[in-house]
């Protein structure tokens, strides 16, 4: 059975490699040894001469090869030092290898294809200390004679179809530090031999199928930093880790460990045991973990008085303690963590009141707590106090059997009288526990509902039909624009020439689009949808007037609308929105692709990132129950005049349901969810949001799953080490222009948006405040740098700070 995807935490080894990448430029004066020349050829070779490998020949000049994300070499003293090659094509990482799912021909021939030839080959290169071959398709076995890599220092064979055991002969690295082997078929357990690697940092196995306990051997690699071990079948206690001081991050989720609770140092800063057989022990020296950022204990069964302090400690960000049967009560003033973003408590057995700190007023902090006996709900469903109480209770009687049972057995080894009375008080606890549980089951137990209750198309459209609904936000929105109108077909027919191929402008998913000039002299695009059923005009009333009502200073407004019917039964057979016209390309053509030769400085990259929040915001919020799941990419999002963004294409119900099979730019990015509903919409548009700030950040087309992920990893990382790290991976145009605390908060932001688990995601809100703030920090950071310069400037993003949040 497949497993679901869950991508690994802080692979430092990622930025390591891309380091190489974008820092440290290849040596222009080495000359590559003939003979490694010839081994890079076989490698071709071996690979059945990949897409990515196909510039290489005899004449390439390999240690001066221009490299690029998929492909990189350095050299040092006529050896080749640092080798990654990855494919797009083969690297579906959201299926892992376990489920097969892909075709025989996305994987390596198996009729040219050697493990044990390749790595022999690799082999010849004395002097490689970085070897990452990601997402190839390579299969079999990891030979023995990937031992003789001896200079290896790094090692990432992730998303392949390497099947069997770990093999022993990786003990020869004696230099390694960072092996990562995850989304492969590895089976078997994992090694206790490792403990004779020294110089290990960092074990990453997630997604594989190893079984069996963890080693004790671990608890004696005193260098580990990062341990991730997740979505594997692993059993059995975790080893005492205590004494592991440098381990910063666990991540053991998504197996059957347990039931105690793990032994850790107070210097960890992720741990991660989610969805594992955990049911009791949680320490309470688990609050004193002052550098602890994540804690994620969900979908176990711990069932004990929940230990607030939690929600003080002075790093922690995330925290997730839902699934579970904690209890205990709280109260309204209990202290949280100012920098607490993500709080789950849902599915327990909490009492009390919801601390303030919490309540869902906080623009800043994202808060669930559905599934309790919580005083306050705010439209999350709770259950009744009795609920909890009689749940509590019957965990307190099992416990109490359990620790009787054993006094039995202690009696009746002492002497038979004992063993008497032992027994009649097991008799008593069982007599008054059936009883109990008898008279529970005959109360019936108020189900549990979703946050968000589906709500039927015709209820919505009802709803968004009348005026009342329209927030103050919307009308405050619509500023700059013509009135609404309905427009005559001639007249759009005039304006584009009667649709002549000169004023086609493109065809996309929701159908084609003409530019045109109306009577008054406006620009406009007009888009044409050719209708699939056959309605009235009256039945698309209801729509049209909720497409008229959107229009806000980020969107790509309508501006009119013509119905063409056919002559014999009046039903409409062609809708013409007419939409303003936005003349400066995508953002894209100014973050990426510099066709216009203008390309985005810092300050306007987070101008533009506020743009596409406050106008992903105004769909969510600026009517009832908003416009979700609206499927954004960067080139969705246009350019006006004033270099000001627009989102076009977004998800109207007009456009959704009368969608055709042409689609644009083909994005496979979301992970997971793949329904749009209106449950997970707010946080799919919050995961596109994070793919535009990637795009934003590094300054190179991100288009892929995969793009996405090695990205994402490249900046998870960089924020755990300096503002050196996080500066080398941004976009060389803005590297010397942006200010460090800007940067990392748009980049810490940017890695949350990607979250693989929608609830993990900020809502839009967050995201926007985090944007405000980056850009208040960097305007005085330019100020300050300016005004020692002599010249103070102007900021380019006041005009969006300026645009309060309550006009949106």
């Amino acid at each position: 059975m497949a497993k679901p995807f869950h991508h690994p935490l802080h692979l430092l080894s990622f930025f390591f490699f891309f380091l190489f990448m974008f820092v440290f430029p290849i040596l222009g004066s080495d000359q590559l040894q003939s003979s490694q020349s010839h081994t890079l050829l076989q490698i071709q070779q071996l690979l059945n001469y990949p897409q990515v490998l196909s510039s290489w020949n005899q004449t390439t000049d390999f240690c001066n090869f221009e490299p690029n994300p998929s492909l990189t070499l350095a050299c040092y003293g006529g050896n080749i030092t640092q080798l990654h090659i990855s494919s797009e094509s083969n690297c579906w990482p959201w299926l892992p290898p376990s489920a097969m799912m892909l075709p025989q021909s996305t994987m390596m021939p198996q009729s040219s294809f050697s493990s044990d030839t390749f790595f022999s080959t690799l082999s010849t290169l004395p002097s490689l200390k970085v070897l990452s071959l990601v997402c190839l398709g390579l299969w079999g076995p990891l030979p023995p004679s990937i031992g003789r890599l001896s200079s290896l220092e790094i090692l990432n064979m992730s998303s392949n179809y390497f099947s069997g055991p770990i093999p022993q002969e990786l003990t020869y690295l004696r230099n390694l530090q960072t092996l990562i082997l995850d989304h492969n078929n590895f089976t078997g357990r994992v090694p206790g031999w490792f403990v004779t690697m020294p110089s290990l940092a960092v074990l990453s196995f997630n997604n594989n199928s190893l079984t069996g306990e963890i080693p004790y051997t671990l608890t004696r690699m005193e260098n580990l930093r990062v341990i991730s071990l997740s979505m594997n079948n692993l059993l059995g206690e975790v080893p005492d880790l205590h004494n592991l001081t440098n381990l910063q991050v666990l991540d053991l989720g998504y197996n059957e460990l347990g039931p105690h609770f793990p032994k850790l140092h107070t210097n960890l800063l992720i741990l991660v045991i989610r969805k594992n057989k955990f049911s009791f022990g949680v320490p309470k020296e688990i609050s004193s973990c002052y550098r602890l950022e994540k804690l994620d204990i969900s979908f176990n069964g711990f069932a004990e008085p929940f230990l607030v302090q939690l929600l003080s400690l002075p790093s922690l960000s995330y925290l997730d303690i839902s699934g579970n049967k904690f209890t205990g009560m709280l109260y309204g003033n209990t202290s949280c963590n100012a920098g607490l973003a993500f709080v789950n408590l849902s599915s327990n057995y909490l009492t009390g009141e919801l601390p303030r700190c919490l309540q869902s007023n906080s623009s800043t902090r994202f808060v669930q707590y559905y599934g309790n006996c919580l005083s306050q709900s705010s439209g999350q469903e709770q259950h009744p106090y009795a609920f909890c109480r009689d749940e509590a209770l019957a965990v307190n009687v099992m416990d109490r059997k359990r620790e009787r049972k054993s006094i039995k057995r202690s009696v009746l080894a002492s002497s038979s009288v004992g063993g008497i009375f032992g027994g009649i008080a097991l008799c008593a606890v069982i007599f008054f526990t059936v009883r109990r549980v008898h008279a529970k089951q005959t109360v019936k137990t108020p189900p549990t509902r979703l946050i968000i209750e589906k709500i039927s198309t015709a209820y919505t459209v009802k709803m968004l039909s009348h005026a009342r609904h329209i927030s103050e936000t919307m009308k405050l929105g619509a500023m700059g624009l013509p009135p609404y109108r309905t427009f005559a077909l001639e007249e759009l027919k005039e304006a584009s020439c009667d649709f002549n191929l000169s004023n086609f402008i493109g065809e996309g998913s929701h159908g084609k689009v003409y530019k045109g000039i109306i009577a008054d002299g406006t620009i406009v695009a007009i888009r044409s949808l050719k209708m699939r059923k056959k309605h009235g005009i009256q039945f698309y009333t209801h729509q049209i007037e909720l497409i008229s009502k959107l229009r806000h200073r980020h969107l790509v407004s309508v501006i009119g609308h013509s119905f063409e019917c056919y002559p014999d039964d009046s039903t409409v057979s062609t809708i013409f929105l007419v939409h303003e016209f936005v003349p400066n390309g995508t953002l894209r053509s100014c973050v990426s692709e510099v066709i216009s030769g203008h390309k985005f400085n810092w300050t306007q990259r987070i101008a533009a990132a506020i743009g596409v929040a406050r106008g992903i915001q105004f769909l969510h919020t600026g009517i009832v129950p908003g416009v979700f799941s609206n499927d954004l990419k960067i080139t969705d999002v246009l350019l006006d005049h004033d270099l000001h963004v627009k989102i076009n294409n977004y998800n109207l119900p007009l456009l959704a349901e009368n969608q055709s099979q042409v689609s644009g730019e083909a994005f496979h990015t979301r992970p997971k969810e793949q329904n749009r509903g209106t449950a997970n919409g707010d946080k799919n548009d919050v995961y596109d949001i994070g793919v535009i700030l990637l795009e934003i950040i590094v300054g190179r087309v991100v288009k892929c799953r995969s793009s996405i992920t090695v990205a994402k990893d490249l900046l998870q990382v960089s924020l755990m080490i300096d503002d050196v790290a996080r500066r080398s991976i941004v976009d060389p145009a803005i590297r010397k222009e942006c200010s460090n605390d800007s940067l990392k908060t748009v980049m810490e932001i940017c890695v949350r948006c990607l979250s693989s688990e929608p609830t993990e995601r900020p809502t839009v809100e967050d995201v926007l405040w985090n944007l405000q703030f980056a850009a208040q920090v960097q305007d005085l950071w330019n100020v300050d740098s300016n005004s020692n310069q002599g010249s103070p400037i102007v900021p380019t993003v006041q005009s969006e700070l300026a645009y309060s949040p309550t006009s949106m």
